[in-house]
C-alpha cells in the first residue's frame, strides 16, 4: 500500500489504502475542531520509505495542514520551522490537522539498528516526537495545545478492496496466468503507461522501493494546499 514498487503506475491496494486513511484524516480533523483550545489531529500513516500514502490521502482530503513525509527533511524551530508554522496556522483557523508517514524524520530521530518481526528496520516514534514537540513549543509560549493523537495502523491496510483495486487485481492475476501459458518466468505483471505488460522480478527488486519527487509535481501540489509559506 506504500505505492513503493518501482516502474508501475500503482501498486494494488494503493487506492484502497488512500480511502481509509482519508476516513482517519476526517477524524483527526473532527476531534481538532471539536477540541479547545488550540485542537490539532494528528494522524501517522504507514509509508516507510515513501509518502505516496500520506500525500494523496491528504490530498484528496483537502483537509490538511501540515503533510510530514520521508523524502522531506523536518525542521522543527526558525524561521522555516514548522512549530511557529503550526502556531501560526492555528491562531488563523482554531484547529489544525497534520499528516505524518511512518518513515519521516530519520533526520532527527536517527536510524534504528533493531528489526522488526518481519526483518525490516524498526521505526522511530516519529508521530509521538512531533506530538510531544508540539506540545512543548506551545507551553513555552504559555499556551496549551489540545493534541488527539491517531493510528489507523492496520485499519488502513486490512480494509477490503475497493471496485478499481478489485479489477485490478482481477487484470493482474489474468495477465499473470497467460504470461505463465506462454511460458514466461521470472516476471511481475503491472500497469505501466496505462498498459499491461511483464516486468522482470531482478529488475523491480534492484530499483525498489523508489521514493517520491520532493520537487514534482505531487508535493508541490501538497504546498500549494497547506500554503506554508517557508518554501
Amino acid at each position: 500500500i506504500d505505492n513503493d514498487v518501482d516502474f508501475i503506475d500503482r501498486s494494488f491496494g494503493f487506492q484502497t489504502a488512500v480511502e481509509a486513511a482519508q476516513a482517519g484524516i476526517r477524524t483527526a480533523k473532527t476531534e481538532a475542531m471539536c477540541n479547545v483550545p488550540n485542537g490539532i489531529g494528528i494522524i501517522k500513516l504507514m509509508g516507510r520509505s515513501a509518502g505516496f500514502l500520506a500525500s494523496y490521502a491528504a490530498l484528496g482530503s483537502g483537509d490538511v495542514d501540515l503533510v510530514l513525509i520521508p523524502e522531506v527533511p523536518i525542521q522543527l524551530d526558525g524561521p522555516d520551522g514548522i512549530l511557529p508554522f503550526l502556531r501560526t496556522r492555528i491562531h488563523e483557523q482554531k484547529y489544525a490537522v497534520v499528516v505524518v508517514a511512518e518513515g519521516a524524520g530519520e533526520e532527527l530521530l536517527g536510524v534504528s539498528e533493531e528489526l522488526d518481526a518481519g526483518g525490516n528496520r524498526a521505526r522511530p516514534k516519529i508521530g509521538e516526537f512531533i506530538r510531544d514537540q508540539i506540545s512543548n513549543h506551545f507551553e513555552s509560549f504559555g499556551e496549551v495545545a489540545t493534541i488527539k493523537y491517531i493510528d489507523p495502523s492496520y485499519t488502513v491496510r486490512s480494509v477490503p478492496a475497493n471496485g478499481y483495486d478489485s479489477l485490478y487485481c482481477t487484470q493482474l492475476s489474468q495477465n499473470a496466468v497467460h504470461g505463465a501459458m506462454a511460458g514466461v518466468t521470472g516476471f511481475s505483471t503491472g500497469l505501466v503507461g496505462n498498459k499491461m505488460v511483464y516486468l522482470p522480478i531482478p529488475l523491480l527488486v534492484a530499483s525498489s522501493p523508489r521514493v517520491m519527487n520532493p520537487y514534482g509535481r505531487t508535493y508541490e501540489r501538497i504546498l500549494a494546499m497547506t500554503v506554508i509559506p517557508f518554501v
